[in-house]
Order: structure tokens, then C-alpha cells, then sequence
């Protein structure tokens, strides 16, 4: 069930009342009609854009504290200010609320909750259980495939080394299913003895399977009871001086003493257990989550959660670990540093969303504190090295500021280059820098059109720019032209009022006198000659540290080579340089994949897969007749007339 609140704030007048009486009135309208049950509110501007997203146990009473201005804090008042629509979820439970909540602001991310930020999957360990010789393998993602999954590990690295080590312990492939199927003698895996060779015949299949049975057992927590009779047995190869086995035995047993080194703190009763510690400083904070499995330390990952100064750490703390959740498995045991409020709603959340119980501790002593005390100071330390960076960015911003000559600190740096094989497979690259560092999530990529009718698309006063993107292949400053107006017209359409953050504060171009100019052009046509733009060359000999700078309206000038600026500057110029050619091989190597059968009506991946396994390559499929086409499983008699006109008709 849910209100909006829209046509309520229809009728108040902003002229004649402040923007915070405004929002109360907005809010108290809403009020009127609010059940005392849980539920999840959400309010929102005037541009129905999310500003905040709420859970409580009673939704009157929870949304009602709203409009007791005198007694909120100054966020909460600029956020009941430009508050001009709510609306209300009701739920059967608080804990479904906080679920609900959670979810929204993974959704929506409203700027006024904490919002985690890094949300990546973590990898884990996959071994198969839907082939008679079951693959060990790294997985990310959604769990769909037949198997045991271990993790989750706080980094691929982790995943990778386990893998290797218990390749050599256990012997078990590694390989695809299809590689194991063609194979007719064993590999180098087999060669170099991290694989036991059952796609040959070199293990039965009973045994093998023992040895999954062995390394399942192994990541479920038997270590130690592994290693022992690993020990045991190689001293009795010894006695037997069957010393090759024995060999065999001692290398089993180093690849997983090296696996335990790598996990340094690991605590047997532990069991499935994540850690959270928070430590917060000058209103930054570090989330550190360290991950255990089968007592074992799976790694552990740094979050620095979006939010207010004036959040207290456990709203923090609780909101972060409601998200984290969202789209991962819970644990039985989940630890914190802080003592939460709302533990038991928490707790009673994540089990909902598990399926078991979860309990959400604070351990106030023995081995379990040590854990959280532990993450707490890598939480600290973690936190202490980002303001640090964080503090010497700003710093390089500032004399980046002072070097362009221009008005005020640049808070997003927009570089951008172009690379491309004689003209083949152009891609422009556009990398994204601020105050904290480099934003990867606001790199693009632009697939060079070279459209010669390419018009630009609108100036700010509406009409439509006259200047054509005139482009030939090879040409830098053709490419150059259409990159920057793509990227810049396209904000132009989306927020012409320039409202929001995408805009930039300095366009920073590889490039020279030329690609300046370009620039310049671009700006004029789409009329933002208020944006700051310059260029970067490199040396005649293209050597670091003899960058030359060109400015608009003014002479180009060399830096000094050992001013941390110029450092900085070849930081973000190698950063977009390595951007464009990555990009630009991705597409060169997508292309160079690109079949002949692409482009054959009625044929789809399925149909095509079926071609190429019957016939080898697309040069035999053209060369194939009705009758040898119509074989194929997957392919009608029509079908097959229709790929043979494709290659044999003028």
C-alpha cells in the first residue's frame, strides 16, 4: 500500500512560506493518513528525484518527528526543505522494513542515506558436480551452476593462489568442460603435477572422485585431519622406500601448509563468520569486513559508505550492513565493533533473508574481541592512508588550479585521447579525476561514428549547431571533435540547466596546438566557453618531462620536470592513454571475432555454435551444400536454403 503527497504540496505557494514550512506542510499531510505500523517512507523533491529513504517500527510516529523543525539537525532540516512528495510502503514486520529499505537505497541512492558505494561480487571456489569429473574452478556472480561453492574470498588474487594450491594437493582439473572432452592426451597441468589427467585416463574415475571427496572436505574445515594422514602416509612410503610416492605425499602436504600461511589469523571455532569495524574520523569513515570460513581468514576488503558528518557510527554501521547483504550470502555469526541499537531487528532481517538464524553479536571479550579489534585497527589504518591520499590529491588539484591560471580548485578533471590502427576500430577515451583519486565509475568509451552528416546536436540557447564532424580515417582531430561533442551535448540534453555534478570543471586533451583548437570550436558551437580547457604535448622526442602546456589566449609553456604538478598531470594523461588503447584492443579483438555467419538471416548464436562444431569454420559452411547444411540439428531444410543463398547468390 502506498500515498503520495503530491497534489497536497500542489497548493501550498513557495512564495509565500519558506521552503522549510513548505516541506512541514508536505509532511504533515501525509501524517494525516499514516497507519501506526511498520513500513518504509521514502520523500522526494520536486522533481520526484529520491531525497531520503526511511524504515520504522511506527510510521506515524516516525514521520511525524519530521515536523518538529526546532528539534532536528541541520541535514535533516535542508532535507525536509526541499522534501515536496512522500510516499509510504507498509510492511507486516520492521525487519521486512528494514529489508525493504535496504533494497531502495542500493536502488535509488538517495543523498541523504549512507550509500555503499563498492558493490562488487566477491569471487569464490567452485567445484562442479554436474560432470563425471568435477572442475575446480573461480566463480562470480549468481550460484546457478551444479556445485559446491566456498567463499567468499575478499579478492581474485585469494582465489587464484587457493586454487593453485589445491590443484597440487588434490590433482583436480582446472580446465572447461569442453577442453576436457577433446583432449587426447594429458596437458602441462598434468606435466608439472597440478592435475591428475581423468580426460585421458591417467586416474579412474573412482578415484578421482575420491580426490573431490578429499578437497571437499578439506575447504568444509578437516584440515588438520587431512594433513595427518597425509603425514602418515608419506612416512609409510617412506619406510616402503616407495620415495616417488612419498615425494608425492610431501607436496601435497606443503601446497596446503602454503594455503594456511596465506590466511594468517584463522581461529578453528569459529565457524562462518564475517566481521564489520568501523572507525570514524573528521566525518569519514572506514568499514573494514573481514570474511571467515571453516575458521579459516577468507581476506578482507576496505568501504569508505557515502554519508553525513552527523550520522552517529552505528546508523552507519547498521545501514552499510543492511546493504551489504542485499545481494550476498548471509552467515550465521555476524560481528561488529559497535554496539547496534537495532541488533535484534538486524539479526532477525539477514535470517529472514537467509533462511536460518543469524545472530548479529558485539563480543566484549576472548578471541572473538581480538577479531574485532584486529579489523577495527585496519579500519583505522585503512582510513588514516585515504585521507592522507584524499588530502595530497586536493593539494595536486590546487596547483593544477594555480599552473591553468584558473578561477577556483577543479573538483572533476576530464582527460581525454584517442586511439585507433591506421584508422581502424577508432575509440575515444574519456577518464574522470577528482579529490579522492580516479572515479572509474565515470569512465566512457565512444565508438568513433566518423558520420560525416554529423551535426552538432543543440547550443544552450536550443538551436542547433551548423559546424559538420568532418572525419576521415586517421584523423586525430576529427575523432577529437566528435568525442567531445557526444559527450558534451549529450549533458546538455540531460541537464541543461547544468544542476548536477556530470559536468566538468577542466578538459584536458592529449594533444597539442591542434587538438586545443578543436576544442575551442566544440565549446563555442554548443556555447560552454565557460568551461576551462587545455592540452598536454609531449616533447619532440615524446619523453616525460618535457610536457608542453597550451592554454587558450595564451603562449605554451614547459614545466618545470620536477614539480609535483607535472607528475600529477602525467599521471592523468597516462591513465587515459592506457583507457583509449584497452578499449581500442578490446574492439580490434571483438572484431577479429566477428563470423561470417553474423551476418545470415535466421542464424542466432544456437544455430551458429551447431555450424561451427559440425563444420570447423564459416569458409567450410559457405562451401557446404542444401543437403549437408539441412544435417545439422538445429537447422530446417528452409534454414539451410537460406544460408546457401547467402554465400552462393550475386
Amino acid at each position: 500500500m502506498s500515498w503520495e503527497a503530491g497534489s497536497q504540496s500542489e497548493t501550498v505557494q513557495p512564495t509565500e512560506t519558506s521552503n522549510i514550512e513548505t516541506g512541514t506542510k508536505v509532511i504533515l499531510s501525509v501524517v494525516k493518513t499514516l497507519p501506526g505500523s511498520p513500513g518504509v517512507y521514502r520523500m522526494m523533491d520536486s522533481d520526484g528525484n529520491p531525497l531520503y529513504v526511511g524504515k520504522a517500527k511506527n510510521l506515524k510516529k516516525r514521520v511525524v518527528s519530521y515536523t518538529r523543525v526546532d528539534q532536528l539537525p541541520y541535514r535533516i532540516k535542508r532535507m525536509v526543505s526541499e522534501t515536496r512528495s512522500m510516499e509510504i510502503v507498509q510492511t507486516n514486520t520492521e525487519a521486512e522494513a528494514l529489508l525493504l529499505e535496504s533494497n531502495l537505497i542500493k536502488r535509488l541512492a538517495p543523498r541523504y542515506n549512507v550509500l555503499l558505494r563498492d558493490d562488487k561480487s566477491f569471487p569464490y571456489i567452485l567445484i562442479t558436480a554436474d560432470h563425471e569429473a568435477p572442475q575446480i574452478t573461480k566463480h562470480r556472480g549468481a550460484q546457478k551452476r551444479e556445485g559446491r561453492y566456498y567463499g567468499p574470498f575478499a579478492d581474485a588474487r585469494s582465489v587464484n593462489q587457493t586454487i593453485t594450491a589445491l590443484e597440487k594437493a588434490f590433482l583436480l582439473r582446472s580446465c572447461s568442460d569442453g577442453v576436457y572432452t577433446n583432449r587426447t592426451r594429458p596437458c602441462l597441468m598434468y606435466q608439472i603435477k597440478r592435475c591428475s589427467a581423468p580426460c585421458v585416463g591417467r586416474v579412474s574415475l573412482s578415484n578421482y572422485a575420491s580426490h573431490v571427496r578429499e578437497a571437499e572436505s578439506y575447504l568444509s574445515g578437516s584440515s588438520s585431519d587431512f594433513q595427518k594422514k597425509m603425514a602418515e602416509k608419506m612416512e609409510t612410503a617412506a619406510e616402503e622406500q616407495d620415495y616417488e610416492q612419498a615425494a608425492v605425499y610431501r607436496d601435497r602436504i606443503r601446497a596446503l601448509t602454503a594455503i594456511q600461511s596465506k590466511q594468517e589469523i584463522n581461529i578453528a571455532e569459529l565457524d562462518d563468520a564475517d566481521v564489520f569495524a568501523l572507525f570514524e574520523k573528521a566525518g569519514q569513515s572506514c568499514i573494514q569486513v573481514f570474511f571467515f570460513r571453516a575458521g579459516r581468514n577468507y581476506g578482507n576488503r576496505s568501504y569508505f559508505p557515502k554519508h553525513d558528518k552527523t550520522i552517529e557510527p552505528e546508523t552507519v554501521l547498521t545501514s552499510f550492513i543492511a546493504q551489504f547483504y542485499a545481494n550476498k550470502p548471509v552467515p550465521k555469526l555476524v560481528m561488529v565493533s559497535h554496539k547496534l541499537p537495532e541488533a535484534p531487528v538486524l539479526a532477525e532481517a539477514l535470517g529472514t533473508k537467509a533462511g536460518k538464524r543469524v545472530q548479529v553479536a558485539h563480543p566484549s571479550r576472548g578471541a572473538k574481541r581480538k577479531l574485532v579489534e584486529n579489523a577495527t585497527v585496519n579500519a583505522r589504518e585503512a582510513l588514516a592512508r585515504r585521507m592522507a591520499e584524499s588530502a595530497s590529491q586536493r593539494r595536486l588539484l590546487e596547483g593544477l588550479s594555480d599552473m591553468l591560471f584558473l578561477e577556483t580548485t577543479p573538483e572533476r578533471v576530464e582527460v581525454y585521447d584517442n586511439s585507433h590502427t591506421q584508422g581502424s576500430e577508432a575509440y575515444g577515451g574519456m577518464i574522470v579525476a577528482g579529490p579522492e583519486g580516479f572515479m572509474k565509475k565515470a569512465y566512457r568509451k565512444f565508438k568513433i561514428r566518423g558520420d560525416k552528416s554529423q551535426k552538432v546536436d543543440v547550443k544552450t540557447d536550443g538551436s542547433p549547431g551548423t559546424k559538420p564532424a568532418e572525419f576521415q580515417a586517421g584523423d586525430d582531430y576529427a575523432m577529437m571533435r566528435e568525442v567531445l561533442t557526444r559527450r558534451l551535448s549529450r549533458s546538455l540534453r540531460e541537464d541543461p540547466d547544468r544542476q548536477t555534478d556530470q559536468w566538468p570543471d577542466l578538459l584536458v586533451l592529449d594533444g597539442g596546438q591542434g587538438q586545443l583548437t578543436v576544442g575551442l570550436e566544440v565549446l563555442e558551437d554548443l556555447g560552454l566557453t565557460d568551461i576551462p580547457i587545455v592540452a598536454i604535448a609531449k616533447g619532440q622526442d615524446r619523453n616525460a618531462g618535457r610536457e608542453r602546456i597550451f592554454l587558450p589566449d595564451r603562449p605554451s609553456f614547459l614545466v618545470d620536470p620536477k614539480d609535483p604538478v607535472l607528475y600529477f598531470i602525467q599521471r592523468l594523461r597516462d591513465e587515459a592513454h592506457r583507457y583509449a588503447i584497452e578499449t581500442h584492443r578490446k574492439g580490434r579483438t571483438n572484431a577479429r571475432l566477428k563470423s561470417a555467419l553474423d551476418g545470415v538471416p535466421g542464424i542466432g548464436a544456437k544455430r551458429k555454435k551447431a555450424l561451427l562444431f559440425r563444420f570447423g569454420s564459416a569458409d567450410a559452411v559457405a562451401r557446404a551444400g542444401i543437403e549437408d547444411l539441412a544435417a545439422v540439428d538445429g537447422i530446417s531444410r528452409v534454414v539451410a536454403q537460406s544460408i546457401y543463398d547467402h554465400f552462393n547468390t550475386e
